[in-house]
């Protein structure tokens, strides 16, 4: 594992990581299959076609089904979805956040149930590595307690000192993980993840503590959980500082392509958000002048692409008028080619970002890129 520092432009960083499933050019982000599949009937192969350069599952969906053990017997995630570069699996601890009113928290970890059959799941940092160890994914996530944005002061600092002893836990069992002779991949990666909510002295004194653990990346993680967008962009020009330079930096669950523009612009170089393929599955689509939504009547005849100029499988092929017949229709195809286009807008805004890094530019692509979205069609 190496990470390349190439190039910086103010916070920003272009950098370059090395894994055992290849090389993530970054600033990246991260296409979320969270059971192996991005949702809208995208396949492995769609995602070569669209530019996609990791692949994201999620631990806690995968554990309650199909189960992790039986992945394992299949060879692993990679094997088991027909993927060859790198995959990033979450911890569960989002989930435990999500499920808080079936759940409870103690220092062994959480106990919750179930939202498949009800069943009573414990889930600590022992048990999170080993359900990634037997995905075999390139990079696990630290479990963690995610919690509330907004919580109070005493609640944060009790569950940032917690995710700190969970923390040193999930080292040492990947350690152990790694080194047995029947594990997957014996090179998987561990992410450590910053918590504080927005209380910014917190999340620095955090970021201290975790760096010390050296570990192949981190995240900043408990945003886009209810605070606003600017408490959001203030607690990385505090946090992201102190997180080492020399690392890969990942903004969990973030988000609009605005967002992602700003978070970069405060160095952060990995991301991962539902938007694209959800919205997609309604209707909603990306361009470079706004969001458009083809239910709208405006489209019944419009025989343009959905972006002109764009190489997306869907803009290659297909009009407004057509993709909006289909999601009117309630047809698969309708909600397959908006995810695809809104994934492909995603990952060439990426390759755009490390461009325009590459060339020194970034500060006026950003400021043109958000100019042109705000304007609209």
């Amino acid at each position: 594992m190496k990470y390349e520092l190439l190039k910086t432009e103010g916070r920003a960083k272009r950098g370059r990581f090395h894994t055992v499933h290849g090389v993530i050019e970054t600033p990246v982000f991260m296409n979320v299959g969270t059971v192996a599949a991005i949702k809208g009937a995208v396949s492995t192969d769609d995602l070569r076609q669209i530019k996609t350069q990791v692949e994201l599952s999620n631990t806690y969906h995968l554990h309650v089904r199909t189960g992790d053990k039986l992945i394992k017997e299949l060879g692993g995630l990679h094997k088991f979805m027909a993927w060859d570069k790198p995959i990033l699996t979450d911890s569960g601890g989002f989930q435990v956040f999500s499920l808080a009113g079936i759940r409870k928290i103690k220092e062994e970890g959480v106990t919750f149930n179930s939202h498949i059959d009800g069943r009573k799941i414990f889930m600590g940092p022992e048990e999170s590595m080993q359900i990634q160890s037997n995905l075999g994914s390139t990079i696990a996530m630290a479990f963690d307690e995610c919690p509330p944005a907004l919580a109070e002061r005493k609640y944060v600092e009790d569950s940032v000192a917690r995710t700190t002893r969970w923390l040193h836990r999930c080292k040492a069992e990947m350690a152990r993980l790694n080194s047995l002779d029947d594990t997957i991949n014996k090179e998987q990666l561990l992410f450590g993840i910053n918590q504080g909510a927005i209380f910014n002295d917190i999340r620095i004194e955090h970021a201290n503590i975790i760096s010390e653990l050296d570990l192949p990346g981190y995240a900043v993680g408990g945003l886009a959980v209810g605070e606003s967008h600017e408490q959001m962009y203030d607690v990385l020009d505090h946090v992201v500082p102190y997180l080492p330079q020399n690392k890969p930096t990942y903004l969990m669950g973030v988000g609009t392509p605005a967002n992602i523009l700003e978070a970069v612009d405060r160095g952060i170089d990995f991301f991962d958000c539902v938007y694209p393929s959800r919205n997609g599955r309604h209707g909603h689509v990306y361009t470079n002048h706004g969001k458009l939504n083809l239910f709208n009547q405006k489209f019944e005849k419009d025989m343009r692409p959905i972006e002109e100029g764009c190489g997306c499988p869907t803009c290659r092929t297909y009009s407004r008028a057509y993709v909006r017949h289909l999601l009117k229709a309630k047809e698969m195809l309708g909600m397959r080619l908006c995810v695809l286009h809104n994934l492909y807008f995603y990952n060439t805004m990426m390759e755009e970002i490390r461009d325009a890094l590459d060339e020194g530019r970034f500060a006026q692509y950003k400021k043109d890129k958000l100019a042109s979205m705000e304007a609209g069609e």
